[in-house]
């Protein structure tokens, strides 16, 4: 779809941090396109201070500010149902800025309409993928949509520039911005995730200062910490006996997983726009949560059942990568994913040692485990002799098969 025409766009809802980006991006949106702006700052628990966002918004003539804070329903309304399905982007990747995009674009559609804006505006290059997780979203929320881009727009297409253009038009820069960045930072309550710059040979080690939200595993305690979760259909509802929001048990899991070097992953990925791109990422609570999900289901989910999940996993990690959150295919399976999670319920406890993730134990009152079948002890409820048939008749196809080549050979 072509950029949005500059003299129909009336009012925009921006996609705004306070960063040097998007106040440059805002000012921007004002001069070209002559148009009142909305900023819209979301609380995803990105650990940064939101305030100074409201009054820069204000400093630049902003008179409609939201800023709110979506943690609660970051997590529960997309990292648990994503989780439920186990989901790895390329078989490691924990989706942490994927599954945040979704969000931010209903929330934009939701202000568009209270508003009475008729466009949206968000500050991803034309590059990534962000770009395309944002317009997809806005666009299966609200298909007639003005989106502004404008990194597809602009020629503001260096560190200069930028600098140039926030010195003309007065817009503050923080000391520690006029030089260029080392890398790139995206972050939330699931992840941060850094790429570019100093990052951007894979054959590099990523510099011990990227990483801020785990110790160095090497550094990490040499006594493990062993932690307990508790399960309801699937989503975790209690650390260590104690019962927790959603956006709680995350943090608290971050706590003790970062405090242990677990999370980290370097990583190069197949964006959707076509070119590899390399990413460090530290997700400490959901690398534990992860494996807490995998191990409760490994005792409450039929075999059949499970095979069923890890076979579609793949399919949905890659819808929300590419940010199809929204549709139909993303709903369709995500009502098989919670079916089969009625009964993962219970505990499933782990230690935490520099770096690593360990399940030492599970149980669970809907557990179809049977010691009394699978013991190395006499029993009275598996007959070893009916084993005999099950195989034969598993074999048959391929006893035909030989006896057929061996007549033709």
């Amino acid at each position: 779809m072509k950029a949005a025409a500059k003299s129909s766009v009336k009012k925009v809802v921006l996609a705004y941090s306070g960063g040097l980006d998007t106040s440059i991006i805002l000012r921007w949106l004002q001069d070209t396109y002559q148009c009142e702006v909305v900023t819209f700052t979301a609380d995803l628990g990105q650990g940064e201070e939101l305030e100074p966002a409201r009054k820069k918004a204000e400093m630049m003539g902003v008179k409609e500010i939201f800023i709110e804070d979506l943690r609660e329903e970051f997590v529960r309304d997309y990292v648990f149902p994503m989780f439920r399905a186990n989901a790895l982007y390329e078989g490691v990747y924990l989706l942490g800025t994927s599954i945040a995009r979704p969000l931010i674009a209903k929330r934009q559609i939701e202000i568009a309409r209270q508003t009475g804006a008729d466009a949206v505006c968000h500050g991803a290059t034309g590059k990534g993928n962000d770009q395309v997780r944002f317009e997809l979203g806005y666009y299966a929320l609200q298909p007639d949509i003005k989106v502004i881009s404008p990194w597809r727009e602009w020629d503001l297409n260096s560190r200069t520039k930028l600098i140039e253009y926030a010195e003309q038009h007065q817009i503050p820069i923080a000391k520690d911005k006029r030089g260029e960045a080392p890398f790139s930072v995206d972050s939330n309550l699931l992840h941060i995730s850094a790429e570019g710059k100093v990052l951007e040979d894979p054959a590099d080690e990523a510099p011990d200062y990227v990483y801020s939200r785990t110790v160095d595993p090497m550094d990490a305690p040499d006594v493990p910490t062993v932690v307990e979760i508790e399960f309801e259909k699937g989503d975790a509802v209690g650390v260590d006996g104690e019962r927790l929001s959603p956006a709680t048990v995350l943090t608290k899991l971050n706590e003790l997983a970062g405090a242990n070097g677990v999370g980290r992953l370097d990583l190069v990925e197949n964006r959707f726009v076509g070119m590899k791109s390399r990413g460090v990422y530290e997700t400490p609570g959901g690398t534990v949560l992860i494996a807490a999900h995998r191990a409760m289901e490994s005792i409450t989910l039929d075999r059949e059942a499970m095979h069923l999940k890890d076979e579609l996993m793949p399919r949905y990690a890659k819808i929300i990568y590419n940010g199809f959150w929204f549709s139909p295919e993303r709903e369709m399976l995500q009502a098989l994913i919670d079916k089969s999670q009625e009964r993962v319920n219970g505990k499933v406890r782990l230690k935490l040692y520099k770096g690593s993730v360990s399940v030492i134990g599970r149980e669970s009152a809907d557990s179809l485990y049977s010691m009394a079948h699978v013991t190395f002890e006499e029993d009275d409820v598996y007959d070893q002799h009916d084993a005999e048939g099950f195989i034969k008749l598993n074999a048959l196809r391929l006893r035909l098969g030989t006896l057929r080549d061996n007549r033709k050979s």
